[in-house]
């Protein structure tokens, strides 16, 4: 029994002798864990990320711009309207709000367009007729303006031959004559202009009527359409956009009605020849901010020159800088509320990139447009002290819509 025992196999031998071969492993072999993969973007630097999530966003916001300023460019005509029976409301709208104390709506707005319209008639039909009647001696300066710069250009310091200036002359001459017919037949096209600008006119009077009449409900039914979350912050930002335009209007028309005036009396003193006329031609030039005016001012500057020679040029300059500098630092911060305090560069930058966009219309509308765009943007952006943003909507974060914090 014990040798049994001792031999299990019962050949003999033992279990633990070299001629054993051992026993095959029936145990399963350890599995491995499993290969965690870091998500792809995990292995992007961080910054990259940032920077590329910028970069597509840009360029989807950059495309949308391009297809709004490809639509606003077909319908160049209705916006300008619209934008001019803006200011038109924003102009008479003070006047209105008066009226409507004592009168039905309807009734003040009808009354103050009409005075508005008779009180700029009125103004344009004086400006007219002392033009018509100061046009002869704008001819004649003209005239002699141009015979100055002749005779400059021939003794100055450039010593241009006369011979020279008479072959000028003369192939100037020789080109009105040949194109005399196509210059008539554009004259001719142009009355269909004419009907574009009555066309035009006719729309912005419309529109300024129902801006005035029903601001505030064409404004609620277009606030009415966005989605629930996003509409206090929408109509907020109509408001202060709305508060910015007006305050931009005025303030504009008050500074070029100013600086026409003191163009005008200083022009007056210096007895520089057709001071209504230069003194008109500022206040159209103000409306395009640090260009506008010192374009026209010097326009009087050379007419001064022409007239009575360099000292009247000399003043006149004088003139023009000190008038600056009172619209930069007298009227500019008392007519122009905060809200439209644009830095110079920007209102530089935002007319060249208007004028290039479209002419001189895109340099009048620019800076208005950028002032109302800043105002809405800080305010959305929670960095206007005085209307701070509303607080972030409750609820659940999968239902949220834009706009929603």
């Amino acid at each position: 029994m014990s040798d049994m025992a001792a031999d299990p196999t019962g050949d003999g031998s033992t279990g633990t002798g070299p001629s054993t071969p051992p026993a095959p492993s029936t145990a399963a072999a350890p599995e491995l864990p499993p290969r965690v993969l870091a998500p792809p973007d995990a292995q992007v630097p961080y910054t990259l990320r940032v920077l590329g999530g910028w970069a597509w966003r840009i360029v989807v916001i950059a495309a949308a711009l391009w297809v709004i300023g490809l639509v606003a460019s077909t319908l160049t005509f209705v916006f300008v309207a619209l934008f001019v029976g803006a200011v038109i409301a924003a102009l008479v709208n003070p006047l209105v709000n008066l009226v409507d104390r004592i009168l039905p709506r309807g009734i003040a707005v009808a009354i103050s367009l009409l005075v508005s319209a008779i009180a700029v008639l009125g103004v344009l039909a004086f400006i007219v007729v002392a033009f018509i009647n100061q046009l002869p001696e704008l001819i004649d300066q003209i005239v002699t303006l141009f015979d100055s710069i002749r005779e400059w250009l021939r003794t100055g310091p450039l010593h241009v031959d006369a011979t020279q200036l008479d072959t000028w002359l003369s192939g100037a001459q020789d080109w009105l004559r040949a194109n005399a017919a196509t210059l008539a037949t554009q004259v001719i096209g142009g009355l269909g202009t004419v009907g574009e600008l009555v066309a035009g006119l006719a729309l912005a009077v419309f529109g300024a009527i129902f801006f005035l009449y029903d601001g505030k409900g064409i404004w609620g039914w277009l606030v009415g359409l966005t989605p629930r979350r996003a509409q206090v912050r929408i109509r907020t930002s109509g408001v202060l956009a709305w508060r910015t335009f007006s305050a931009y209007a005025r303030g504009t028309v008050l500074i070029a009605l100013s600086n026409a005036i003191l163009v005008g009396i200083g022009l007056v003193l210096l007895r520089v020849p057709i001071p209504i006329p230069l003194a008109l031609l500022v206040f159209f030039g103000t409306f395009i901010p640090y260009v506008g005016a010192p374009v026209a001012m010097l326009v009087a500057a050379l007419v001064g020159l022409a007239a009575n020679g360099p000292l009247t040029l000399v003043l006149v300059i004088v003139m023009i800088t000190i008038i600056g500098q009172i619209e930069g630092n007298v009227l500019q911060p008392l007519i122009m509320s905060k809200q439209v305090a644009l830095h110079p560069l920007a209102v530089i930058v935002s007319v060249a990139v208007g004028s290039v966009a479209a002419g001189i219309v895109g340099a009048i509308v620019a800076v208005p447009v950028v002032s109302v765009l800043w105002v809405v943007v800080r305010y959305l952006g929670g960095r206007d002290p005085e209307n701070p943003r509303p607080p972030p909507f409750s609820g659940d974060p999968g239902v949220r819509v834009a706009g929603d914090g």
